[in-house]
């Protein structure tokens, strides 16, 4: 190989490695502009805690002997239950819009025509759609985890390691309705259909399943019973309603993620443009 070889293969090493980040940032910038779904998100999550933690400083203020402190663990606790479920709302309108707003836009079309790869289209979606989400998602958490430390006064402060450990939890939580909502929305290509599907499954059918305990072990395969099982012992005291293993709610939690995400890539790859 000689100079002139060399010099001509470098740029085009050069020009393949960024593709698949500039096609993540794309996806991001196309998430940043809609700013209805931003505001949306942050309403949904970090106004909320915002709201409530300034309630009960009011209300500690106002009368000590009756209302407790504004933090500790007794109000974390509450907080990140409420919160955990506003996140998944959040999710699955990002992960609606993100699986099904090209088609809706007619932007698709373009997409295709360019030559990028289709499975690069979709697989950039899952990383900037988890950025946004995670970005709003731990914003809320972290005012849910400052208060509750800064204003426990007499009460239980919650420690460094279940602050780590609900941290987890409620990425986890979030991150698998994403996934969840992009995967069916580029699966039926209707954000409508997917947001009021996924809602009703998640806030009503799901856990009216679990309360079913005529279905003995078949509840094991709901993802509800499987974060129930990851979820920190003691920031939700009691046993979860459905008793698994930690490796079969591991592995239900995969499946609820693997399976919509490759529903959701083999029907954009098959697609009519």
């Amino acid at each position: 190989m000689n100079t002139t070889t060399f010099t001509a293969e470098l740029p085009r090493r050069l020009t393949r490695a960024p593709r698949r980040p500039r096609l993540v940032g794309a996806e991001l910038l196309k998430l940043r502009k809609r700013r209805g779904l931003v505001l949306s998100a942050l309403g949904l999550t970090v106004i909320p805690m915002i709201i409530a933690y300034t309630v009960l400083l009011i209300l500690h203020a106002a009368d000590a002997a009756k209302h407790g402190p504004a933090g500790g663990l007794e109000n974390l606790s509450g907080s990140m239950e409420i919160l955990s479920q506003l996140s998944v709302v959040a999710a699955i309108l990002v992960g609606s819009t993100l699986g099904a707003g090209d088609l809706g836009s007619g932007v698709f079309r373009e997409l295709v025509v360019t030559g990028r790869s289709r499975l690069a289209l979709f697989t950039a979606r899952v990383p900037a759609g988890l950025a946004l989400v995670f970005a709003v998602v731990g914003t809320a958490f972290a005012v849910t985890a400052t208060a509750s430390t800064v204003f426990a006064g007499s009460s239980d402060v919650p420690g460094a390691g279940l602050l780590v450990s609900s941290a987890a939890w409620l990425g986890l939580v979030t991150g698998l309705a994403l996934v969840l909502a992009l995967g069916v929305s580029s699966a039926l290509g209707s954000r409508g259909t997917t947001i009021g599907v996924l809602l009703g499954w998640q806030l009503i059918a799901m856990p009216l399943v679990l309360q079913i305990g005529a279905l003995g072990s078949l509840r094991n395969g709901l993802v509800g019973a499987a974060t129930d099982r990851l979820e920190p012992a003691r920031l939700f005291e009691g046993a979860a309603t459905v008793p698994m293993s930690l490796a079969a709610a591991v592995a239900v939690v995969a499946a609820w993620a693997i399976v919509p995400l490759a529903a959701g890539a083999w029907r954009t790859c098959t697609r009519d443009a």
